[in-house]
């Protein structure tokens, strides 16, 4: 059975709907999520520079988590959010190196979804997989528009895009659009919308903004420009974020033309801690009071805002929550904000926070666990983490902080509670050994080569695993950047001969391995030739190698591959000196040619 259908057959028949459920209209789901705004990026909470009115009003209309944390970077929050497991669990845990994929056989907030008959979308950013099975449509979505890898532009993405006028993936087809890529998603989002307005529907509108490149029409980062290296550190930065307020806008106003908002569960939150909003020395931006940015452990690396909105479920009125909750605990509590039951055959981290929002209970108190490494390596037990219970927090195992009475986290106290410290380090030890334990924790997620749902693989050394830090920029690639990251982790799905294509250049801009691109799009980088003798791949315990001729624009290997899981390894040689292909492209010959 194609394995897209079978996870929704066994979903429709482990998700139990509530008896109350099929009584009322069920709710409807919004969850906008942006990229790299942080907890002090919003004027409603105190920013004295930045204005976002959209986002004020709508936080004086929601129910707010004030201690609400993710991952400390975009990649893992988002396979947190999507299976309700913490990026330890579900295998996740970094942003490339092969580990910026979910597993196949995760159960997604999409499946969920659209087996209890919603009809599921994305719009923006997934940054889980671009390859099949673990697109978005492979994972839930009916609709999908988005862009691939981390950030619009990315080398993986389609080549040329630069945040105006791009070409996206509709259904895993490029197409063309006009406009600003937040204003696409939004405009996407309310035609999905509207398209829908007469059945349940979860849209996931996950803005790539503000991402670096930090890329915005003059006129909003404008009012910025005369604060920037004096007391902001970027004036785009502010711009993009009031965008997205402007479109947030457009959008609230939207769901009450429509008569949907007050049936709609809305939400508001961002992925991690602030990239360029506040720099690490405090001297310049604001951040709420907290110590640390993107990719820190310190507090403003992975505490962020939560709004959510719904009227009709008795959650709103503009309060503040303060119980303790992270990413993993949104998938539980929207399936029961909406009526129904999870399966217990999922080992779900996260718990139902409806208690606490439309009751204003207190929860039982526990740990949050950020464990964190840009790796395909295991994270480790204690090195680059954050424990967190109730006002304390514990850092890589040794500096234990009172974020109550040091928000700054600048006065380690854990020589004064080590019954404190010992509590923590026992719970994440039961807790690491539980993730070591499970299938995620070793296993490499897969690609799978030979399907029929998506006949050519397309590989970039932007994922590849390997020991050098990354290259993900296309400015990379023209500047002839090199690095030993050269490692696919794939599954054969039906014997046979496959073509393995190695390029410089994506098919969309083809040119020569030797050269550069006959059409260059438009940009400012430079480009720049290589002179690799020979391509080398390995897979399924062949090695192959070929010389490269001046004008070629791909090396082809034909294969024969059996059923099962394998490594390919990508190289170019150059005077004895191997470095990853940029582009791979990896198809099933079919016989009939």
């Amino acid at each position: 059975m194609n394995r897209t259908i079978l996870p929704l057959i066994v979903l429709g028949l482990l998700f139990a709907a509530n008896p109350s459920f099929a009584q009322k209209a069920p709710p409807n789901v919004i969850l906008v999520l942006t990229d790299d705004q942080g907890i002090g990026d919003l004027s409603c909470h105190g920013n004295p520079w930045l204005k976002t009115p959209e986002l004020d009003a709508f936080y004086q209309e929601s129910v707010r988590l004030t201690d609400f944390h993710v991952s400390p970077f975009c990649t893992p929050t988002r396979a947190a959010l999507m299976t309700g497991q913490y990026p330890i669990h579900n295998g996740a845990w970094a942003t490339y190196k092969g580990r910026d994929a979910l597993q196949p056989s995760s159960t997604t907030m999409a499946e969920v979804f659209q087996a209890q008959g919603y009809r599921t979308g994305i719009f923006g950013k997934w940054h889980l997989g671009d390859n099949y099975p673990l697109r978005p449509t492979d994972q839930g979505f009916d609709v999908a528009v988005h862009h691939h890898a981390g950030g619009v532009g990315e080398l993986s993405d389609h080549w040329g895009n630069d945040y105006f006028d791009d070409t996206y993936y509709v259904n895993n087809e490029s197409q063309p659009f006009e406009g600003y890529c937040t204003d696409v998603w939004f405009e996407q989002t309310m035609k999905f919308i509207e398209e829908n307005r007469d059945r349940p529907f979860f849209a996931y509108l996950a803005t790539n903004a503000p991402h670096s490149p930090l890329i915005v029409a003059e006129e909003y980062a404008a009012p910025y420009q005369s604060l920037e290296g004096n007391q902001i550190v970027s004036a785009n930065l502010y711009g993009m974020i009031a965008n997205i307020d402007e479109n947030f806008g457009r959008l609230n106003r939207f769901l009450a033309e429509q008569g949907l908002a007050d049936n709609t569960i809305f939400i508001f939150m961002t992925d991690n801690g602030t990239n360029f909003g506040y720099t690490r020395d405090g001297k310049l931006g604001y951040n709420m009071g907290f110590r640390g940015v993107k990719g820190d452990k310190l507090e403003g690396g992975h505490r962020v805002p939560f709004f959510i909105r719904w009227p009709n479920g008795k959650i709103s009125g503009g309060k503040d929550i303060g119980t303790l909750a992270a990413h993993v605990d949104v998938l539980p509590t929207l399936a029961s904000l909406c009526g129904f039951e999870l399966t217990d055959s999922v080992a779900w981290d996260g718990i139902d926070l409806s208690p606490a929002l439309q009751k204003g209970k207190d929860l039982p108190e526990r740990n949050i666990y950020v464990h964190h490494r840009q790796d395909w390596r295991q994270p480790e037990a204690t090195n680059r983490t954050c424990i967190i219970r109730g006002k304390w927090r514990l850092i890589n195992g040794k500096k234990l902080f009172d974020i109550s009475q040091d928000p700054k986290q600048t006065q380690n106290v854990a020589a004064q509670y080590p019954e404190v410290v010992e509590q923590l380090l026992a719970g994440n030890s039961d807790f690491y050994e539980l993730a070591s334990e499970q299938p995620a924790f070793a296993e490499l997620p897969v690609f799978i080569a030979g399907n029929e749902t998506q006949p050519e693989l397309k590989l970039t050394i932007q994922h590849a695993i390997g020991e050098d830090g990354g290259i993900w920029k296309p400015e990379q690639v023209a500047a002839g950047m090199k690095n030993r990251n050269n490692t696919h982790a794939l599954e054969i799905e039906r014997a046979g001969e496959y073509e393995i294509s190695f390029r410089r250049w994506p098919k969309e801009c083809p040119g020569p391995i030797l050269g550069i691109p006959a059409v260059v799009p438009p940009g400012e980088f430079a480009y720049k030739a290589i002179a690799p003798q020979v391509a080398r791949m390995q897979i399924a315990n062949q090695i192959l190698e070929k010389e490269i001729g001046s004008e070629d624009e791909s090396v082809i290997f034909r294969v024969k591959l059996q059923p099962g899981k394998t490594l390919l390894v990508t190289d170019f040689v150059e005077n004895g000196e191997a470095y990853g292909v940029y582009y791979t492209y990896v198809r099933r010959v079919d016989e009939d040619r």
